[in-house]
């Protein structure tokens, strides 16, 4: 029993002995309580570090695009090309020539004449000699009414007045008569100037007969309708075999003058004045018509008529002009733009329209100077018609001018310059900004 009882204490100082040698070894272990606040302080920074990766990444692709683009060589669009980082441009050169001072207009073509022909006696339509659309010349035979009836009262007329011919040649002898027994005291006086008005009566007949036979001759060449102008036939507005009158309202058909024809403009109360003095002058003003759009010119007339009033709804004045229409180009009631041509300038400078540039202080072009290089230009226009400008101050003839590709371009800038009209390969821009003589329209 005694030997037995220090085995067990002797075990556990052995097993107690292991654990007290190495702490002494090692540092103390750490409590769970260190650990969250050193997380707290970490999660910030990875953060920040997300933000600053998430900015880059979408910043530095647009300062490379920028980067590039500023340099001579890059592919950006502003001064990056196939020439080195020289733009190219095409150009316009400015010349002498003439432009006209117009003054425009909406206009509508309006027929010089327009017949509605009806029929002036009354009866059955027997034969219509025109079809729709067709020109008709004066004196060309349209229409043809029975005249029968007033063929009939013709012949009666004539007869009426036969009888009463004879009647009057009858009356004349007697009155012959009592004008020898009067000296013989054979008839009274009054049977004398009895006869004197029989005689009289008789020719007043003759006079209603006459006038009879005239009606009844008018009545049978109107059953005749015949064209009074030349022009274009309209739509048949009645069939033969109708019965027509002269009362009718709508007629029979329609003529209207297509050669020569006008056309019915306005222009500006505040334009009158100028219009005026040339035309008390003499002078012939020339007028064009142009389609809707101002694409195309149709016509060409000159003014014929001024009204003799303003509008005081619109402030506006309309004007006739008269236009050759031989191949019927123009069409009644048809819309159209019309211009008045009141001064033509000869010996003016003229530039593109398309190099003509503006903003809130100034006009202004991009010059081409003998370095190739542009510089911006004030300058000061005059008339613009169509793709030409009246340039009266800021540039010389010969001048060299930017017209595409200008909003590319930048003070001092170089350029190639290609002419306009030219083709690309023959204009080098040379020392002089590659100016060779225009290819363009005089």
């Amino acid at each position: 029993m005694d030997s037995k009882i220090p085995e067990p204490q002797l075990q556990w100082e052995s097993r107690t002995a292991q654990p007290v040698i190495p702490p002494a070894q090692t540092e103390p272990p750490q409590t769970p309580s260190s650990t969250p606040p050193r997380r707290h302080r970490i999660w910030p920074w990875i953060l920040l570090l997300l933000i600053v990766i998430g900015a880059g990444y979408y910043i530095w692709p647009k300062k490379s695009a920028t980067a590039g683009a500023n340099q001579p060589g890059g592919k950006g669009g502003g001064r990056g090309g196939r020439g080195g980082g020289v733009p190219p441009i095409v150009a316009t050169k400015i010349r002498k020539g003439d432009i006209g001072v117009y003054y425009t207009g909406l206009g509508v073509v309006t027929p010089i004449n327009t017949v509605t022909i009806k029929s002036r006696v009354d009866g059955e339509l027997m034969s219509v000699s025109f079809k729709e659309g067709d020109i008709v010349h004066q004196g060309d035979t349209l229409a043809e009414i029975d005249p029968r009836p007033y063929q009939a009262q013709l012949t009666q007329f004539e007869g009426q007045l036969t009888k009463d011919q004879a009647s009057l040649e009858n009356a004349k002898l007697d009155l012959t008569r009592y004008q020898n027994l009067i000296a013989h005291n054979a008839v009274t006086g009054q049977q004398l100037d009895t006869q004197k008005s029989t005689v009289k009566q008789f020719e007043g007949s003759i006079k209603t007969d006459e006038g009879q036979i005239q009606s009844a001759k008018l009545n049978v060449e109107y059953s005749h309708i015949i064209s009074p102008l030349t022009g274009r036939v309209g739509l048949r507005l009645v069939d033969p075999g109708n019965i027509v009158h002269a009362s009718d309202p709508n007629g029979l058909l329609v003529i209207t003058q297509l050669d020569p024809i006008s056309v019915i403009f306005t222009i500006a109360e505040d334009q009158l004045q100028i219009v005026l003095k040339k035309w008390s002058a003499g002078q012939k003003l020339p007028v064009e018509a142009w389609d809707r759009e101002m694409q195309r010119k149709i016509s060409q007339g000159s003014l014929s008529t001024i009204d003799n009033q303003i509008d005081d709804t619109t402030g506006t004045l309309k004007l006739r002009a008269r236009f050759a229409n031989a191949n019927n180009v123009l069409f009644p009631n048809q819309f159209v733009n019309a211009r008045l041509l009141v001064q033509e300038k000869h010996g003016v400078l003229l530039l593109n329209t398309a190099a003509v540039q503006r903003n809130s202080q100034m006009t202004y072009v991009y010059l081409v100077q003998p370095d190739s290089t542009v510089t911006v230009r004030q300058i000061g226009i005059g008339v613009t018609e169509g793709d030409s400008t009246e340039i009266t101050s800021g540039l010389v003839e010969g001048d060299v001018v930017a017209m595409t590709g200008v909003d590319k371009l930048e003070e001092g800038q170089k350029v190639v310059v290609h002419l306009e009209g030219e083709q690309p390969g023959k204009s080098g821009g040379g020392k002089k900004g590659g100016a060779h003589p225009p290819g363009g329209r005089r």
